[in-house]
């Protein structure tokens, strides 16, 4: 295998991105408009914001390799959306001699990570990479086809990762439909096993919620159906992303789909979520969900909530309940810069009787183990790939001359 010893400069280019006037910003595609892509979209399609194509001449496409330029985390490696993007981004461009996908992988590598975290200064209190300093890392650059064999082994694994994350939204919207089904339209089942409202189950008007509700129905604050933890933050000094001592998240921005993907870790966590809790941002944007995957440090950008009543699906749905009312109420000028924990405790929730949320839990069991599963599977993946991916970017890995993709 050919290897050429070069330095990151010489295998591509980095092109800033930029940031229109707020004043652009729609919620809305209108003709000529496009997608502002920010860091944040990468994880979630919750904030979508979209500007007229002539007032930026920066875009990207899918498959380009798009950099995280702040953090934290500092030089998040992204790809995947299309649109033009804003000055938090950085484009890095393959030149002729390096495939697009084997620098994908490249760049993503732990001890770039580490080179960028180490060297970058701090504008503003806010971490950036240091651009000349990564211009000059070394790479080892075997042949192209070479390259295109490693990048292939990688790319595989993350199409299955891909595929479970599909299967997981489409398990996740079943079930907001019968959440919806059951505690919107109230048509549960009847001791008939009808649909209670459509069957002629008796209503009745309920003045706090202004709307009418099943018989037996009551109100509750939130803090009689579920534990309720505040988080705070460790001291900064122990903070580390060598995973040294426990998972730490610091608010939303450490959010995924579903479950969190950032990571950082502390040697001296303060408040603590377990894993199946359900966390919550309790800072701008105030309502934002994940799931805790495991046991858990937690900033004070998050709360955690757990249900008394082992309702675990039921008490996620109304959740997002309250994160769509906050970001109606935003909308309408209303701002929550934050949620406190009395906030948090008084909000009301309409809530079933126990037979009805026992046989609500036991419906959805089937479509949260699977989810729960597949997130296993995707974490087992991800060591692999963590493994593979020094082995295949640093050559330690011999492909056969006629070994296809």
């Amino acid at each position: 295998m050919k290897i050429k010893k070069l330095t990151i400069n010489e295998v591509c280019k980095f092109i800033g991105g930029s940031q229109p006037e707020k004043e652009t910003f729609s919620k809305k595609k209108f003709e000529n408009f496009v997608r502002l892509i920010q860091i944040r979209d990468y994880k979630s399609d919750d904030f979508i914001t979209y500007i007229p194509k002539n007032s930026t001449s920066k875009f990207c496409d899918a498959d380009d390799i798009m950099i995280g330029r702040y953090g934290p985390p500092i030089f998040q490696i992204l790809r995947g959306l299309k649109g033009a993007y804003n000055v938090a981004l950085i484009k890095a461009v393959p030149k002729e001699n390096i495939d697009k996908d084997y620098l994908y992988y490249y760049l993503k590598q732990k001890h770039i990570f580490k080179f960028v975290e180490r060297l970058s200064p701090r504008t503003g209190g806010q971490t950036g990479v240091d651009l000349e300093m990564l211009k000059k890392y070394p790479i080892l650059l075997p042949k192209l086809d070479d390259q295109k064999l490693a990048a292939n082994v990688l790319l595989r694994l993350d199409k299955k990762i891909e595929l479970n994350n599909k299967i997981i939204k489409e398990l996740d919207a079943l079930s907001k439909l019968l959440y919806n089904y059951w505690f919107i339209k109230f048509n549960f089942p009847s001791l008939n096993d009808e649909p209670y409202r459509d069957s002629g189950g008796k209503m009745n008007f309920n003045e706090i919620l202004n709307q009418e509700i099943p018989e037996g129905w009551q109100i509750k604050k939130l803090k009689e159906i579920a534990y309720i933890t505040m988080g705070s933050s460790p001291p900064g000094s122990s903070l580390n992303t060598a995973g040294d001592g426990m998972i730490f998240f610091q608010g939303s921005s450490d959010f995924g789909y579903k479950f969190p993907s950032v990571r950082e870790f502390t040697t001296k966590p303060i408040k603590l979520a377990k894993a199946g809790e359900i966390l919550m941002s309790v800072r701008a944007p105030v309502g934002s969900l994940n799931i805790a995957d495991s046991d858990c440090s937690i900033g004070r950008g998050l709360s955690a909530l757990k249900s008394k009543d082992n309702a675990f699906a039921f008490l996620f749905n109304v959740m997002i309940g309250f994160e769509k009312m906050f970001e109606i109420r935003c909308r309408a000028g209303t701002t929550f810069g934050s949620i406190t924990k009395p906030d948090l405790e008084d909000l009301k929730v309409l809530y079933p009787p126990e037979d009805i949320l026992k046989k609500y839990e036991k419906e959805l069991s089937k479509y949260q183990q699977k989810i729960i599963s597949l997130q296993k599977e995707n974490l087992k993946i991800e060591e692999l790939k963590e493994l593979l991916l020094p082995l295949l970017m640093n050559n330690r890995i011999k492909f056969k001359t006629n070994c296809s993709p």
